[in-house]
């Protein structure tokens, strides 16, 4: 007989684990910005970050059994319209263009040739491209920054020539998103919304005529207003303007059809996610019949082909439980999809017998399945009768046991946005701290993505409140069924989850420590330094002035710095233009003043959000050590990641 070997006993949180930090950092190679090309529209184009090249955006292209990297050293593929981006490349055929994030300027890449470039860039940025074949251009979203001072950009629509020359086509309103022309060029259509909307409150979508000079007619309002959200539209083949609204309280698909518009499957599910970046796509044309899209249910995607018409929507197999965008081409559809055992990957799905081909992966060096941690779905009751939804992974290791009879630290975890959504994909950064010992539980708090309008809109007026009680109600939950030691509950966050995570300790007494990410503690000083596409996010998160003075001050954690006393790290990008240092540096400050333990790991070079590979493995080698010293878990071995003040040796 094969003697199976025996697991060692160790303390949670001080698990030997195979998955290091470096390990953590290697696969951090996000795939992002699906596009299609080539004579037929049967090659794939993707971008892949390069945690390795200091975050590189880089395209790649599969042609019949090949894969090319397409854009050399030291080209990034990407833009910083409205700080987040996307939406940085266009393709045509053989033909690629895009903006290079170190200039802001836009290049043609024709074939294999090298990238050349054919506008200014400087303080000019550009995203979200159609080619215009008819004139021979490019029309995208230009966002205009002054030269000196810090005044807001102006963003507008704007025709770019490929010698560089550009006129604008639409202008007046704060934001424009979703150039789209009509298969005869005859037709433009956009999105644009204006202060103090984010595109996931209320948007309008417009049509106007294209004339022979390329201006444009009138614009016609077709659809939205203040109360109701819409995105993604696209031409079907046939010319039919279509797109997705959440007038019904979820983001459906519509389709405009004379005068009249059209609910095309009416149904409790969502067509789309909030607008953080440029160029998402969740649904494409088969024909002009048949549309192939996602869509989401209670925060878990499906796939789906919808007959026009007859709105007969079919479910299409698949391994996956989360697809961020899609594709579709000749008899296939392309998609990026993940699940609690699927790192997030490129796939092509031939519709006439369902085949999978994958073409990339986002983490290519996994460990064995016997370390990973499956999560299980939970909705457990919050605050004012709501229900609230997380993903819980249990502590795993195949290899490790805890003591019997001791229960494990539990890492709760809120996301950012906070308007966006967790998902159950495989993260290598969520198995570090499993395979150690420690549990997860990724909370959809009242006001993420994913579960309709009502649910998205529990935060308006309740930042810092109902996102706080979820949290907290999701960690009772867990100890309350003996999953988690309720003496070491710990919360983080980046972002909005920065913020919620800052409330959550200074606020309440549930969490033993936590960790901030680049997060928010000051809502006026947020006001004031915001860029401009977030500068009036907490109108509808807190309130609008001037009502809204009390109510900043009232959740500020800064401003209550005296009611913290739990031990804290703060992370955070030094070039960050979403949430400013200045915004974790007053905290760290306050916190040693008051002989609170705290440690802070600024990082040079980084933004809002770390690409770095150095940086990643510095930053959770550093949480890690934080989390072990202040709880207790173990005493590290070697030289100490972060300097910890005010906690005794």
């Amino acid at each position: 007989m094969t003697s199976i070997p025996s697991r060692t006993t160790a303390p949670y949180g001080a698990w030997p684990s195979p998955i290091s930090a470096a390990l953590v950092a290697a696969g951090a190679s996000p795939l992002t910005q699906l596009a299609l090309g080539g004579a037929d529209g049967s090659d794939v184009y993707w971008l892949a970050g390069r945690a390795s090249e200091a975050g590189r955006n880089t395209l790649l292209r599969q042609r019949g059994a090949r894969v090319d990297e397409l854009t050399p050293v030291p080209f990034n593929v990407r833009t910083r319209v409205h700080e987040y981006g996307g939406g940085a490349y266009v393709v045509d055929g053989d033909t690629v263009y895009f903006s290079h994030f170190a200039d802001n300027r836009l290049y043609r890449q024709a074939g294999d040739s090298a990238p050349e470039a054919f506008s200014a860039g400087g303080t000019t940025r550009h995203a979200d491209f159609i080619v215009d074949h008819a004139r021979s251009r490019l029309i995208a979203v230009r966002e205009q920054h002054p030269e000196l001072g810090h005044a807001h950009p102006e963003n507008s629509l704007a025709a770019v020539q490929f010698d560089g020359s550009e006129t604008v086509l639409a202008r007046g309103h704060d934001f424009y998103a979703a150039p789209r022309l009509s298969p005869d060029g005859s037709q433009l259509a956009w999105i644009s919304w204006d202060h103090p909307r984010l595109p996931w409150q209320g948007t309008e979508l417009w049509l106007a005529d294209v004339h022979a000079d390329g201006s444009l007619g009138s614009p016609r309002l077709i659809a939205g207003g203040e109360r109701e959200s819409i995105c993604q539209p696209e031409w079907s083949p046939n010319g039919l303007l279509h797109f997705v609204s959440d007038s019904s309280g979820w983001w459906n698909l519509y389709r405009l059809h004379g005068a009249d518009i059209e609910a095309l499957c009416p149904m409790e599910a969502e067509f789309a996610t909030p607008h953080w970046t440029f160029g998402g796509s969740m649904y494409g044309f088969l024909s002009s019949d048949e549309i192939i899209c996602t869509y989401i249910q209670q925060g878990v995607s499906h796939l789906g082909q919808l007959t026009i018409g007859s709105a007969k929507l079919e479910t299409i197999a698949h391994p996956y439980q989360e697809i961020r965008e899609l594709r579709v081409g000749p008899g296939f559809v392309a998609l990026l999809g993940g699940s609690p055992t699927i790192a997030l990957e490129l796939a092509r799905i031939d519709l006439s017998n369902n085949e999978l081909e994958v073409l990339a992966q986002s983490i290519t060096e996994l460990p064995a399945l016997d370390y990973l941690s499956v999560p299980r779905s939970l909705s457990f009751p919050s605050n004012h009768g709501r229900t609230a939804h997380a993903f819980f992974y249990p502590p795993h290791n195949v290899d490790v046991q805890a003591p019997e009879g001791t229960l494990p630290p539990v890492i709760v975890i809120s996301h950012g946005g906070p308007t966006s959504m967790a998902s159950n994909t495989l993260k290598l950064a969520t198995q570090y701290w499993t395979s150690r010992g420690i549990g997860v539980l990724d909370v959809n708090y009242g006001g993420s993505s994913g579960f309709g309008r009502e649910y998205r809109d529990a935060l308006k007026g309740q930042w810092g409140i109902v996102d706080v009680e979820d949290c907290i109600a999701g960690a009772r939950y867990l100890t309350a069924h003996g999953l988690a030691d309720p003496e070491r509950l710990i919360i983080r966050g980046g972002s909005a989850g920065g913020f919620t995570t800052l409330c959550a300790l200074t606020f309440h007494d549930v969490f033993k420590v936590g960790a901030s990410y680049y997060g928010v503690s000051d809502l006026k000083g947020l006001d004031l330094d915001s860029h401009k596409f977030e500068a009036r996010y907490t109108d509808y998160l807190i309130a609008s002035q001037p009502q809204a003075e009390v109510l900043y001050r009232e959740r500020s954690p800064i401003h209550h710095t005296d009611k913290l006393s739990r031990p804290m790290i703060f992370l955070q990008g030094l070039d960050d233009k979403v949430v400013p240092p200045q915004q974790s540096e007053l905290m760290v400050d306050a916190l040693k003043a008051r002989g609170v333990p705290v440690a802070y790991v600024p990082l040079e070079g980084e933004g809002h959000g770390f690409r770095k590979a150095e940086n990643i493995v510095r930053t959770l080698d550093a949480e890690l050590y934080f989390y072990q010293r202040v709880l207790k878990l173990t005493t590290p071995a070697g030289e100490a990641p972060v300097h910890i003040d005010n906690l005794p040796a």
